[in-house]
């Protein structure tokens, strides 16, 4: 006889008093941010936002359903999971502690959250090779709108080969515009735009990149994911340049919100500069060192195919 726990409504059940027990968390911490917030320690939250807390909370909630829900055979290897899973958590960091408040006080801490969010968060959640997982896990009714040609049209449009690399320097140039950065650094809802096209593109961008499969099924070859690698990491050192040599204080904003570290207007954009510069490079050569394994790993996998045929 099956017991109750095993049936599929239980399950149904189960599933939902862990979403449930989600908002219950979001509530509290929202309540604590808002009632108390000089008194929050440096892991909590500065500014409580709902959507980056349901966005993380509910995709570490999917892959783990996923992974109960998919047979093992399925899984991903254990390290691109603690990948996906790190990825996600530095993303939380970065957004939900009060890194945010020094990201919003600072140039250089704003350029190593903008590092995150663009680079190391986004490339570990694309090396994480997920969406199966997340897909697997995430409420049936939520399927069809993932699956929908227009969600699917919208991501192909972002990923062509084309609009990926513009989209992912255009962005980083777009928020570095004197003026446009002041007015996001001063509008919260500016501000929470900037973050979020910063972290969705540097997904897409990444899994393009970093995608194991041979092509097809994968949409590029190796040969232009590293032509994408050296198209957007030049522009990316020019800007880094641009910002470090210079001696005109870019971005006086900082001045306004006020700095809450001892440095000069000039050596925070100069350690800005190079966040920008160093760093991205480094995540450069990173992705080309990846590309280049996956193309021998492809191979040989061809070989071995080819041979036991």
């Amino acid at each position: 006889m099956t017991s109750i726990a095993t049936t599929p409504h239980a399950a149904d059940l189960s599933d939902w008093f862990w979403f449930a027990a989600l908002l219950a968390l979001g509530g509290v911490l929202y309540f604590l941010c808002a009632a108390f917030p000089a008194e929050m320690p440096f892991w909590m939250p500065w500014e409580f936002s709902w959507p980056t807390f349901l966005a993380c909370a509910l995709g570490l909630a999917w892959f783990f359903r996923g992974l109960r829900a998919l047979p093992k055979a399925d899984h991903p290897p254990v390290w691109r999971s603690i990948g996906f899973v790190v990825g996600v958590v530095s993303v939380y960091i970065v957004l939900q502690t009060h890194v945010d408040y020094y990201a919003q006080h600072m140039f250089f801490v704003h350029g190593w959250a903008q590092f995150v969010l663009r680079h190391a968060g986004a490339f570990l959640i694309a090396l994480g090779c997920s969406a199966p997982v997340l897909r697997a896990g995430m409420p049936a009714f939520l399927k069809p709108v993932v699956d929908a040609r227009v969600t699917q049209r919208t991501i192909n449009t972002l990923q062509h080969p084309a609009i990926a690399p513009v989209l992912f320097v255009g962005l980083l140039y777009l928020w570095s515009i004197p003026q446009v950065h002041t007015r996001a650094m001063l509008d919260r809802n500016l501000y929470d735009v900037m973050n979020w096209t910063t972290v969705l593109d540097g997904i897409l961008f990444w899994s393009l990149i970093v995608d194991p499969r041979p092509t097809p099924p994968a949409r590029l070859t190796p040969l232009i994911r590293g032509l994408l690698i050296l198209i957007t990491e030049l522009p990316q050192m020019l800007l880094g340049a641009i910002l470090t040599l210079s001696r005109t204080d870019y971005y006086p904003v900082y001045k306004i919100c006020g700095r809450v570290l001892p440095f000069s207007a000039l050596s925070d954009q100069h350690f800005g500069g190079l966040i920008v510069w160093l760093p991205s490079v480094m995540m450069s050569l990173l992705a080309m060192f990846i590309v280049l394994i996956n193309l021998r790993l492809n191979e040989e996998k061809a070989e071995h195919a080819q041979t036991a045929s």
